[in-house]
């Protein structure tokens, strides 16, 4: 699933081409998305100013005056940008063409993405209220942590992957700054100190931002609106190498899984 670096990367992709551009015209060629792509989407949408591109948790937001478009990835989607697309293929669902002659395509073959009209500020719709600080705030410091996690009982990892705890920190990102910040992914939440938390805090930061400079990782499906897939996969300490020696200590890495999801830790490196 593309996570914060992969939508940052795709919003940075976008900007120079959509920001300041109107929508010429949008063509809906399947609506079956994780939510349906609203019907009416290409009237509304029709000769509306993109005045900039945002990025809130991994939903982007195409902001067009009052209103905004926003779109999700899911597990499997992408924007491309084309100035001549190629000939349409099974899982090219949605096609923004902008007045330059650009052509923005969303492309998703297990459509669980969304494409979605937002009326107002994006900030009140039901997928944006309820969500954290994105881990590049201010905010997001060890002080805060360390108030949110006092009666936390649930290990560290799955809290970090919480959205209302901070946006944007995904499986791979959750285990890799764990292990950079030296913290088994396993130990409760409430019993880090305010110290730990701090390097954690640093950590997320170091590494979403290492990510968003690699062009973010891809496994299977993700490349970015170039068509060029992310490389930070190759700097992986943890994730997805069970087995195989730590690139620090060389113990193995050993996998347990929380939450009906694999987590990878260095038993030395991490306590």
């Amino acid at each position: 699933m593309p996570e914060l670096p992969e939508v940052e990367t795709t919003r940075r992709g976008l900007e120079p081409h959509a920001a300041g551009r109107r929508i010429a015209a949008v063509h809906v060629y399947d609506p079956r998305l994780r939510w349906p792509v609203p019907g009416s989407l290409p009237k509304v949408a029709a000769g509306r100013l993109i005045d900039r591109i945002e990025r809130r948790s991994k939903y982007l937001l195409f902001r067009l005056g009052d209103d905004s478009l926003l779109v999700h990835f899911g597990m499997t989607g992408s924007l491309r940008v084309y100035d001549s697309p190629p000939a349409r293929q099974t899982h090219d669902h949605v096609d923004i063409v902008l007045d330059s002659g650009v052509t923005l395509r969303y492309h998703d073959p297990r459509r669980f993405g969304a494409v979605l009209w937002v009326r107002g500020p994006p900030e009140a719709h039901p997928l944006l209220a309820a969500l954290g600080p994105e881990p590049f705030d201010p905010a997001f410091d060890a002080d805060y942590l360390w108030r949110a996690t006092r009666r936390r009982t649930a290990a560290i990892k799955p809290a970090l992957m919480d959205s209302r705890l901070v946006v944007g920190v995904g499986n791979i990102y959750a285990s890799e700054s764990l292990f950079r910040a030296g913290i088994r992914p396993t130990t409760p939440a409430q019993r880090l100190s305010r110290m730990r938390l701090g390097r954690l805090v640093d950590q997320v930061r170091a590494t979403l931002g290492d990510a968003i400079a690699k062009g973010g990782s891809t496994l299977r499906d993700y490349v970015d609106t170039a068509g060029e897939p992310g490389y930070f996969q190759l700097d992986y300490f943890v994730y997805g190498r069970e087995g195989q020696p730590c690139r620090v200590c060389g113990a193995a890495i050993i996998s347990v899984r929380q939450g009906g999801r694999a987590t990878s830790y260095c038993r030395r490196c991490q306590c």
